[in-house]
């Protein structure tokens, strides 16, 4: 849909604004600590980081053609860790703004004042430079400039240019979240090459169906902050035409890659049943054009992707035996 315009709300709003109560007293001793440890561990969004991670572990499989040694698999996932949960952390510095004005984000500890808004930006600079550290040190140099690379890409180009400007925001800007599965093929190769490649396209073209169907459900919030993801701006109608395409092209990447990755039975079995049921949800979708549906075809979504790469990883372990 090209470029929204903002309402003179949201811009005067602004990202500098420091939204929320930031009179908060704090609660001292025990109790308070673990109440700002739980806060400075929310920054992070720790659901979108274990999303990450379950595309990360299976690829590395699939790279290795078994199981990577354990310190790798670790050191690879921590130093993903930190750089996700830095980039995340972000991403709530600049949307604090707007996050104040949803009810999904109302509570989150920038708006709310548990956590100072310096202290929370020095907080996620500093997770990205322990990872990148991390993962020089205890991995290589390409996955460490893979994940802080997609981190520059989530903030710069979707958190500050596309996110409040463009329906297109969640197309583009997902592109970060299908890095990892990037750094986890340089974690054990040191190198890119086509399988990697297409699994970060198959990251790609899921992203949409997946943050679309819950933007369904939240396009009212969306509507409030002048934010225009697609569900907020066109309706669903168009949305589910659009998640049906994408989907379609979803299904064609993952068996793909089947071919691409040297993959078994295993895996093609499951590409070809989830990629079926998963267009089904998106159908169904378009018939009913319900948030009840949307959040069907959300919660699917993430069962979709876990289940695919847990069958990409038993694949390569059966075919193998290691």
């Amino acid at each position: 849909m090209g470029i929204a315009r903002l309402s003179p709300r949201s811009r005067r709003s602004g990202v500098g604004t420091i939204p929320g109560s930031a009179t908060n007293s704090p609660v001292s001793g025990p109790q308070g600590r673990m109440g700002t440890i739980r806060a400075y561990v929310s920054l992070t969004k720790p659901r979108i980081i274990e999303l990450l991670l379950v595309t990360t572990v299976p690829t590395m499989v699939v790279a290795d053609r078994g199981i990577p040694s354990v310190w790798l698999m670790v050191a690879t996932v921590v130093g993903g860790t930190l750089a996700a949960g830095g980039a995340n952390a972000i991403n709530m510095y600049v949307d604090r703004d707007i996050d104040r004005l949803m009810e999904r984000t109302k509570n989150r500890p920038l708006v709310t004042g548990e956590i100072a808004s310096p202290k929370a930006l020095v907080f996620a600079l500093a997770l990205e430079a322990v990872a990148f550290v991390w993962l020089w040190g205890f991995v290589n140099l390409l996955s460490a400039v893979l994940a802080v690379s997609a981190t520059a890409f989530y903030v710069f180009v979707y958190t500050l240019w596309l996110k409040r400007t463009s329906t297109r925001n969640i197309i583009i800007g997902g592109a970060a979240g299908a890095v990892p599965v990037l750094v986890g093929w340089s974690a054990v190769t040191n190198r890119l090459d086509w399988a990697p490649l297409v699994l970060f396209a198959l990251i790609f073209y899921w992203t949409p169906p997946h943050f679309w169907a819950l933007a369904i459900r939240y396009r009212d919030d969306y509507q409030a902050a002048d934010v225009p993801m697609l569900p907020a701006v066109v309706g669903i109608r168009t949305t589910a035409v659009r998640i049906i395409v994408y989907t379609v092209v979803l299904w064609g990447l993952s068996v793909l890659f089947g071919t691409v990755g040297d993959m078994g039975v295993v895996y093609f079995a499951g590409a070809v049943v989830l990629g079926a049921v998963f267009l089904g949800f998106a159908v169904q979708l378009l018939r009913t054009q319900t948030t009840a549906s949307a959040m069907r075809l959300f919660s699917y979504s993430i069962t979709y992707i876990t289940v695919l790469f847990t069958a990409m990883a038993v694949d390569q372990v059966v075919r193998t035996g290691v």
